[in-house]
């Protein structure tokens, strides 16, 4: 497993089509480029995911969300510029340039603008997926020896970096209800 501490090096990869482990606000995510499917695809591989479900993208600022999403009210986002940047996810409606392979089977595209220096580092030349590193129904990852037991062959790298401190994943919040869906 190749371990690197540069943001540049790990985008470098993400724009090459590479998957890397990056640290998060709680746990280790799995990130690649949303608009290269091969990618997105290895990820669903490497977690064992039914491709039914969607994945969060994080975004580094206001202008990269604008693309992604429907029209939404400046009511509704009041709720998302209280949490952002920071550890909420937020289900927005998608815009058309969102493919099926990212939302899955929902309407909806998961958002998150982090505050965790990495992870807002990764995403500042463009939205970079985010789901937790784990293979599903097992523990998401906390640790380098998490990461080479769950994914002992498949990631490109692993960006190194502290974790944010959170115990629990992102709460994630639909932006039209405003109802938490987990």
């Amino acid at each position: 497993m190749k371990i690197i501490s540069q943001v540049g090096e790990a985008r470098e990869l993400l724009d090459q089509g590479g998957v890397i482990a990056y640290p998060t606000e709680a746990v280790y995510g799995l990130g690649c480029s949303p608009f290269n499917q091969q990618a997105v695809e290895k990820i669903w591989t490497l977690k064992r995911r039914t491709k039914s479900k969607g994945f969060i993208l994080l975004i580094a600022d206001w202008t990269q969300l604008t693309p992604l999403i429907a029209p939404v009210s400046d009511l509704l986002l009041e709720a998302v510029r209280s949490t952002w940047p920071g550890p909420v996810t937020w289900v927005f409606p998608k815009s058309g340039i969102i493919p099926d392979w990212l939302s899955g089977q929902h309407d909806g595209i998961a958002i998150r603008m982090s505050a965790h220096p990495v992870a807002h580092q990764l995403c500042v030349d463009g939205p970079v997926v985010s789901t937790s590193a784990n293979i599903s129904g097992h523990d998401p990852v906390v640790d380098l020896l998490g990461l080479s037991e769950q994914f002992p062959q498949g990631l490109d790298a692993v960006l190194t970096g502290d974790l944010g401190g959170l115990s629990q994943p992102s709460a994630i919040y639909d932006v039209l209800t405003g109802i938490r869906l987990r």
